[in-house]
């Protein structure tokens, strides 16, 4: 055999050390940190502080509601989201075109092999008929020597990334959103039992009144306030109900069951969560390089600038090494033989001349598209510093309208208790006891959604801070896209 295919050899390998020498044209993209303020707006007050976040609390920040039921649903909703699973579908389609632009690198080589009988025309020639044996390599392997085809496994390399926040945005999303539908849930639960109180209290009303119309010492409008209070209150129950059962199925839904399956776990009424005393909420900067939705759009203004470059590179000519060999024979035992071998090598290019102006045209476009991207990124970290900023604003402040209602709600309650007494001895006419009643109904309800509020409040900070995607190793993170 020739030793003209090692030469060959030799020559890609003195190539590759040349292509790697090479500069790629384009923009380098250069990473940076967002810029973020020293500190948070907000005062840090009702519980909040400024310290550093715990990040293995912050990882798994559900754990501080101290509801193993709600730790129970979160990890449910962990491995049967349907939306976490596009996404993950979504990641391991980026994993593919990282590989394929990777591959555009390295040579290719094709094998082939095929026999051929030919018989020439007996008007034209002896109309012999021949057989034609062979099978060969062949081989090429275009030089990337301007960076074109790196500057696209850079995009794409980038792209794997931004699907890999993504995924992980989703997550902080998917947690969240659980843990304020089982919130929901709670909440509608509890509205539902401060009513059927009131309802229980209102017919022992209407019945006394009732009865005291019946015996002459009421009015007929005294009996017709205490009928509508009654019926007011009743009316209310059903929105509550329908209210509950959407809770409930929405929470289902987003563990990736359905509407009706979590109507059992859930029909045991508890309360609410227990908040935390405190919250460490740490600074600006530590928030915005946790949160991957920032990190989402950071990778994509990286990829978009790599993809400048592989724009840039189409200006320039292209090289490729072309090679074979091979065996022709007109013999099955002759394709074997010494001299039946057969070889060629050689370098080609390519340079588009002329195209109209295409070429530079997709150059602006893929910078133009960059500072789209770099506009986006920007707008991303504005909207999460707002997003924490409205969180911690509306955490402390939601305490304040708590301890108000909690004010209102005993003092209405004592009015209703005294207001009833007094209406019972005949002191007072049933406006009193209306007006009392009604108080203490709204006031207890307000309550209820108070605290839920509240501990929504502090489900919406954890997300704003970006925990919760840390928290699911080993084998979680295998699911969120961890590169194997």
């Amino acid at each position: 055999m020739p030793k003209r295919p090692a030469k060959l050899c030799l020559t890609a390998i003195l190539f590759w050390q040349f292509l790697t020498g090479c500069a790629k044209v384009g923009p380098d993209y250069l990473h940076t940190d967002p810029v973020a303020p020293k500190t948070w707006q907000a005062s840090m007050e009702r519980g909040l502080s400024p310290e550093s976040s715990d990040p293995q609390l912050l990882a798994r920040w559900w754990t501080v509601l101290r509801d193993p039921l709600l730790n129970r649903l979160i990890h449910q909703a962990i491995a049967g989201n349907l939306d976490l699973k596009q996404a993950r579908a979504r990641l391991l389609a980026a994993r593919a075109r990282r590989d394929i632009s990777s591959a555009a690198l390295l040579p290719t080589l094709d094998a082939s092999g095929s026999v051929t009988r030919n018989r020439t025309s007996g008007n034209r020639g002896s109309g012999s008929v021949t057989t034609n044996y062979s099978t060969g390599l062949d081989a090429g392997w275009e030089l990337d020597l301007f960076g074109g085809t790196r500057r696209s496994v850079e995009a794409a390399e980038a792209r794997l990334d931004a699907s890999r926040e993504d995924l992980r945005d989703i997550l902080v999303s998917l947690v969240a959103e659980v843990a304020l539908n089982y919130i929901d849930v709670r909440t509608f639960q509890a509205r539902l039992r401060i009513a059927d109180e009131n309802l229980g209290a209102q017919e022992e009303t209407y019945e006394l009144t009732r009865a005291r119309y019946e015996s002459g010492l009421t009015s007929e409008l005294a009996l017709q306030q205490a009928k509508y209070l009654l019926a007011g209150t009743r009316a209310q129950i059903p929105t509550l109900q329908t209210g509950l059962a959407g809770a409930t199925h929405q929470l289902a839904v987003l563990l990736g069951l359905p509407p009706d399956t979590l109507s059992g776990q859930l029909q045991e009424v508890k309360p609410l969560p227990t908040l935390p005393i405190s919250v460490a909420v740490g600074i600006p900067a530590e928030t915005l390089r946790r949160r991957p939705d920032i990190r989402r759009a950071e990778r994509l203004l990286a990829a978009q600038t790599a993809e400048i470059g592989a724009a840039t590179a189409e200006l320039y000519p292209s090289f490729r090494l072309n090679g074979s060999i091979g065996l022709d024979a007109l013999s099955a035992g002759k394709l074997f033989a010494s001299d039946s071998g057969s070889y060629g090598f050689g370098p080609s290019f390519s340079w588009p001349v002329f195209a109209a102006g295409a070429i530079e045209a997709n150059v602006r476009l893929q910078s133009s598209l960059q500072q789209e991207a770099l506009a986006s990124y920007k707008a991303v970290v504005l909207s999460a510093l707002q997003e924490v900023e409205d969180a911690l604003v509306a955490y402390a402040r939601e305490q304040e309208r708590y301890q108000a209602l909690q004010e209102s709600a005993m003092a209405a309650g004592q009015a209703a208790t005294l207001a009833g007494l007094q209406y019972r001895a005949g002191l007072i006419d049933f406006t009193g006891v209306l007006d009392a009643r009604r108080s203490l109904l709204s006031f207890q309800d307000q309550l209820a959604q108070s605290a839920a509020t509240m501990a929504g409040n502090l489900i919406r900070l954890y997300k704003a801070l970006g925990g919760g995607w840390t928290s699911f190793a080993p084998a979680e993170n295998t699911f969120i896209g961890k590169e194997p």
